[in-house]
């Protein structure tokens, strides 16, 4: 496919490294790149070669959110309700979500709004030491409408979700870290080193295992215990007639290190 403008993509040793390019918007997200970046997702997914995915931005900022100028366009018209962002929106925070491979957030800068709702549905985030948290929606008089209120409190707890979001607070990378909001801070100039070092780990591993754990993670919220360990099993039985299964073996008793291929 045809990567616009807006995105940056590029696969090396099992890596999909997806870079929002709008720095001059500090990487908005307006129709054009929402859509976009969502056909990029899904043809990483059905590329063999990706085992897992990336995702920054260039400049200052990690995200700022949905693009208030395109916004303002849509209300001059009288299109604000119908131009169709919130739904490209949830396609895509429904899409990085349900993604199939490990996905890390390296966050460079300020997060805020659907760009903080970008990395929340990451399964991993890494926060440069200048990154900046803010949900944005109440300072704006709305509601949350890209999954914040889903995810925080599963991540934070309520109360901690409900500070982030009311008060409209800016959080800065430790507080972030200490509340869970994100798994690791590291100096600016490290965070695309210490996100490849985390990538390459988990590329170099049982893929297709991961995939089954996030699912079982993903959906066990909705479960009782009972289904969860049903599930439990059939992903259990779906892993030990995989390729990586039968490999892990023969590495044990072999006494040497696994080569995974993710099947």
């Amino acid at each position: 496919m045809t990567t616009p403008a807006s995105l940056l993509s590029q696969v090396e040793a099992g890596i999909a490294w997806i870079t929002l390019n709008r720095p001059q918007q500090r990487n908005a997200l307006d129709i054009p790149t929402l859509e976009a970046l969502h056909a990029l997702l899904d043809a990483h997914e059905a590329d063999p070669a990706v085992r897992v995915l990336v995702l920054t931005g260039t400049g200052r900022s990690f995200c700022a959110g949905a693009d208030l100028a395109e916004w303002a366009e849509a209300e001059a018209r009288g299109e604000l309700e119908t131009y169709g962002w919130t739904e490209a929106a949830h396609a895509l925070m429904t899409r990085l979500h349900g993604l199939a491979k490990p996905t890390i957030a390296a966050i460079n800068g300020t997060a805020v709004g659907a760009g903080m709702d970008l990395a929340l549905c990451c399964d991993f985030r890494i926060a440069a030491q200048s990154a900046r948290f803010k949900a944005g929606y109440t300072g704006m008089a709305y509601a949350p409408d890209a999954g914040a209120s889903w995810h925080l409190p599963r991540l934070i707890g309520a109360e901690q979700a409900k500070r982030l979001l009311f008060l409209d607070e800016l959080w800065g990378a430790e507080r972030a870290l200490g509340v869970g909001l994100v798994g690791e801070v590291c100096a600016d100039d490290a965070l695309l080193q210490v996100a490849g070092e985390l990538a390459m780990r988990l590329a170099a591993g049982p893929t297709f295992a991961f995939a089954q754990t996030k699912a079982l993670i993903r959906d066990g919220a909705s479960r009782n215990l009972a289904e969860q360990l049903v599930a439990e099993q059939a992903a259990g039985l779906l892993c030990g007639r995989s390729e990586d299964a039968a490999e892990a073996l023969r590495a044990v008793a072999e006494k040497r290190t696994p080569h995974f291929i993710g099947r």
